[in-house]
């Protein structure tokens, strides 16, 4: 037996013995009983069981954790946005009672996941299926939802469960829309083959070798158009063998890509050969037999009509990927049906939500606007989301991210614009460092992460599992293949130095420290903060490590990824347990999974909020090896993945509230394009948008991004002195409340309330906003204060002047108040580094905090902020939220301050004095933000109370601006 064959036959029997001592855990009945005591004893049952059927021995100690991670686990409710409008409730127990396809892929997950995690599932997917029509209704109907989750959280796993519950319940033709390139269009058919089909398909298109599903239910003679194979896709040539469906058949299959030859061929045979009647009125052709579950996986990407150029490398227009060419044969395909339902599903909802909800034309129907319902999944506990990543931004910083980025800069010089790989580049750049073509020592030392990762993990026992390393440094092909050459060779001259002992002594002390300064901390830094069932092994010893490292670098190969099939498959290789540097561009940025991925090395200049998430393949699931994992990217990105973090998580929040109020997803558009961190998606993406319509009733705009100009930093000073010495005595000099004995307090601050709207308009009348702010702009503020008032909102106001950090600054004295020269400090975004300053503005991470927002609450209004928050707030510890908030969230405070002005509402604008200075440390100022300003810089948030007649208003999108700031989209 070769080495391969003896790996799968071991990784085979931990798989079965695990299998069954899950089945036997499951089986008591009392669940307060399952310990680890309970699951090791059924472990060594099961290994008993096995025991007479192979010569190895099984790893007992491995299967114990991972069954006590599988009994740890859990998954949250998913939170729906819906309309009913025509829809009909259907999904009944009784219906379920015989379903086949969704038994057998049950029992597949549970083969491999937690009994809570499934259930999670299963709960899920009922709740997507029972929103669709009942596919037996008879007349017209045409439902479109959108399912949002999370960047590699198991997107797949969910539509596979819908689209085998969805085959139960009788849709007959499924349609999977799978990305742009081969390699995801064919590992998403693979994926399907084991949910869903249960067998491996073949060129002649006849059933293959039973997989997946196949081992736990009969065979149920399902139809795939589609193959796993490279020119697996639907094609005039295929067509021609198909003639067509009859209603009694099993349900078909047809995994695509959205590219215009393969759309077109499906829609032409669509309508000759499965259309069985024409519309009356305009002459189309129909199917009204069968009814269609079309499922838009990576739905914000080519699906949307964007009206913007896609391009090759060479620069030609790419007519295979034109947005609205998709847009139209995806919108025609859908109108070919009577009965039909089109599910989205992306972690990036943004370009779904700017689709205009009214667009329709007479051949291609409707446009893809979620009209129907959006769905937010919950991750499972054991999902490494963004906010797990990179933390949450507070007053004082960054919180809680874990210690796994790297910060690079070698990669190119930003005086010179020149270097290894420069932001801006040709496709013609050869990737230079100090003038030889060979990589620089960032990812030098990215490569002998990896190689120690793949060492600790042998082990560990994880020697069964695949090892990935993603570098993704640039779109253009020939480059990447210039960066594979150069990481070859260092892997090359590693492998000899180690192996033949040649030179070895200086590589193996570059590994030795960065074993000693980074992974040994590390791993101690991962545990502390992660829960106990998921804390990561301790660390093998450096001698061990050294034994294996040969045998690694011997397995370790590099590839470019360029969109063939091939570079998917070899995951799925019987057998086969890859260790490889996958170099890559576009085609690794959406969707691909690379199986075990353990370092990325990251440069790109976008700071779309959805083209960044997309390319986060580092996000998901790292049972065992959390530890050992690393990003090296820019210090820039670090930055912008944390605001990331920040724009999702508050979006989620409006989400949950909005659900919990049984709004609907037209109701959800507007609050998206009204975040002021990020406008989160292209301007191009967002259909005729160069006006941007917000409303921001419900939100809190704050000022992030200042003028460096010490004349406007006065002209805002002085708003402010005539703001507060026009307010005359303050309500509180250091507002203070009960809160249910766990008192707030603001000591330094200033409150005035029932303060008249005429004075909070005349301080942004003078008050200088940054032109490039997205939406904290001031005259876009009192324009919208402005029609508020005029139907009788937003008359009250309160205002708070807060101090009390312990920033410095010049003495100055606000009207009616002592001498201050203690300033709030709000950590910048500028690096230390006075050379790379931006000469014209520069910018904060965050402003308020959601406490700041109360400052005016009373005790009993501010329980209800707290009841509001409760109401909408559920368990989810992917994104930090394990126990139930003890104080009212920003977006609670903001529902119920409109109680607060009697028979009105009441906005609240809280005033704070930044500090002149940028930080060395904590304590130690270094140098002036703004040259010769050393008074406070003045910035501002407004807490706007939500509204049920809300009015928004429009500005006009920079779209040169945003193509600097932002870079293009992709």
């Amino acid at each position: 037996m070769t080495s391969a064959e003896e790996i799968a036959a071991q990784v085979e029997l931990l798989e079965n013995v695990i299998a069954t001592a899950q089945r036997l855990v499951k089986a008591e009945k009392d669940k307060s009983k399952i310990t680890p005591t309970l699951i090791a004893e059924k472990v060594r049952l099961a290994a008993t069981m096995f025991a007479g059927d192979s010569p190895h021995v099984v790893d007992e100690g491995k299967a114990v954790v991972t069954l006590i991670q599988r009994f740890s686990h859990w998954i949250g409710k998913s939170t729906t946005l819906k309309d009913n409008a025509g829809h009909f409730d259907w999904l009944t127990a009784a219906r379920k009672r015989d379903w086949q396809y969704w038994r057998r892929y049950g029992d597949f997950l549970e083969s491999k996941l937690s009994d809570t995690v499934v259930e999670g599932l299963d709960e899920a997917t009922d709740d997507i299926l029972s929103l669709l029509e009942d596919p037996q209704r008879g007349d017209d109907w045409d439902r479109r939802g959108l399912v949002v989750g999370h960047v590699q959280s198991g997107k797949t796993s969910n539509y596979s469960g819908l689209i085998c519950k969805a085959a139960d319940a009788g849709y007959k033709i499924i349609i999977v829309l799978a990305g742009m390139h081969n390699n995801l269009r064919s590992q998403t058919q693979i994926r399907l083959e084991e949910s869903f089909l249960g067998y491996e398909t073949t060129i002649d298109r006849d059933p293959g070798m039973p997989i997946g599903v196949a081992e736990f239910g009969e065979d149920l003679k399902t139809n795939s158009a589609t193959t796993r194979a490279e020119n697996g896709d639907f094609s005039n040539a295929i067509a021609r063998h198909f003639h067509g469906i009859s209603p009694e058949e099993r349900p078909w299959l047809f995994v695509v890509k959205k590219q215009k030859t393969v759309l077109t061929a499906l829609l032409a045979w669509i309508q000759k050969r499965v259309a069985d009647s024409t519309d009356a009125s305009t002459g189309r052709k129909l199917v009204t037999k069968l009814p269609l579950l079309m499922i838009d996986d990576e739905a914000d990407n080519a699906s949307v009509d964007t009206g913007e150029q896609v391009f090759n490398d060479d620069g030609t227009p790419d007519e295979e990927h034109q947005p609205k060419t998709i847009n139209r044969l995806i919108r025609q395909l859908l109108h070919s049906f009577s009965r039909k339902a089109y599910v989205g599903y992306t972690a990036t909802p943004f370009a779904n939500i700017f689709i205009h909800h009214k667009g329709a034309t007479a051949k291609e129907g409707p446009d893809l606007f979620p009209s129907s319902f959006i769905i937010n999944l919950a991750a499972p506990s054991n999902y490494v989301g963004p906010a797990r990543m990179f933390g949450k931004m507070t007053k004082e910083g960054r919180k809680g991210a874990l210690p796994l980025s790297r910060s690079i800069a070698d990669h190119y010089d930003p005086e010179k614009g020149t270097g290894w790989m420069p932001p801006k580049h040709k496709k013609i750049h050869v990737p230079t460092y100090k003038g030889e073509e060979i990589i620089p020592p960032s990812l030098q030392e990215a490569i002998c992460a990896f190689v120690l990762t793949c060492a600790v993990r042998e082990l560990r026992g994880q020697g069964g599992q695949h090892n990935s390393m993603l570098v993704h440094v640039t779109r253009y092909v020939d480059v990447q293949n210039h960066v594979r050459e150069q990481i070859e060779t260092a892997v090359r001259r590693m492998r000899q130095k180690i192996t033949r002992g040649i030179g070895a002594q200086e590589q193996i002390d570059q590994l030795r420290r960065l074993w000693d300064e980074d992974f040994l901390p590390v791993r101690d830094q991962v545990a502390e903060l992660s829960p106990v069932e998921d804390r990561p092994p301790t660390m093998p010893s450096w001698d061990d490590v050294l034994a294996v490292l040969p045998d690694v670098l011997d397995d370790i190969e590099v590839r470019s990824i360029n969109g063939t099939a091939k570079d998917a498959l070899d995951y799925a290789t019987p057998g086969a347990v890859l260790k490889v540097i996958a170099v890559g561009g576009d085609k690794l940025a959406r969707g691909l999974t690379l199986e075990g991925l353990c370092v990325s090395y990251f440069v790109r200049t976008t700071k779309m909020y959805d083209t960044l998430m997309q390319m986060g393949r580092w996000f998901g699931y790292r049972p065992g090896y959390l530890d050992l994992c690393r990003l090296y990217t820019s210090p820039d990105l670090v930055r912008w993945f944390g605001h990331i973090a920040d724009a999702s998580e508050e979006l989620r929040d409006e989400f949950d509230f909005m659900a919990e109020a049984k709004l609907t997803p037209e109701q959800y558009g507007l609050k998206v394009m009204s975040h002021e961190v990020l406008t989160v998606t292209s301007p191009l993406k967002m259909r005729n948008a160069q006006t941007l319509s917000l409303t921001y009733s419900g939100t809190r705009p704050q000022t992030i991004l200042f003028h460096r100009d010490a004349k406007i930093q006065q002209q805002n000073l002085d708003a402010v002195d005539t703001l507060v010495g026009a307010l005359g005595k303050p309500w509180s000099d250091s507002p203070k409340y009960s809160r249910d004995g766990d008192q707030d307090s603001w000591p330094s601050a200033r409150l005035w309330k029932d303060v008249s709207v005429s004075k909070v308009l005349e301080f942004l009348g003078s008050y200088a906003t940054h032109p490039n702010a997205t939406s904290a702009k001031a005259l876009l503020l009192s324009e919208f204060i402005t029609k508020m008032v005029n139907t009788g909102q937003l008359r009250n106001w309160s205002v708070a002047l807060l101090g009390g950090g312990a920033g410095e600054g010049d003495e100055h004295i606000f009207p009616g108040g002592a001498p201050s020269s203690s300033y709030s400090i709000r950590k910048t975004e500028d690096p230390v580094d006075p050379e790379k300053v931006d000469p014209k503005s520069f910018a904060i991470g965050v402003l308020t905090d959601p406490k700041d927002e109360g400052i005016d609450l009373n005790d009993d209004v501010w329980r209800e902020a707290l009841a509001l928050t409760r109401a909408a707030w559920k368990p989810e510890p992917s994104r930090g939220r394990t126990s139930l908030p003890s104080f009212p969230s920003g977006k609670g405070i903001r529902e119920a301050r409109r109680k607060l002005g009697g028979d009105s509402d009441c906005g609240v604008l809280l005033l704070y004095p930044l500090t002149p200075y940028f930080y060395k440390d904590k304590v130690t100022p270094e140098r002036l933000i703004v040259p010769g300003w050393k008074k406070p810089i003045m910035a501002f948030a407004i807490a706007f109370p939500s509204s049920d007649h809300s009015i928004s208003v429009e500005y006009e999108v920079n779209l040169l601006y945003w193509m600097q700031e932002y870079g293009p989209s992709e």
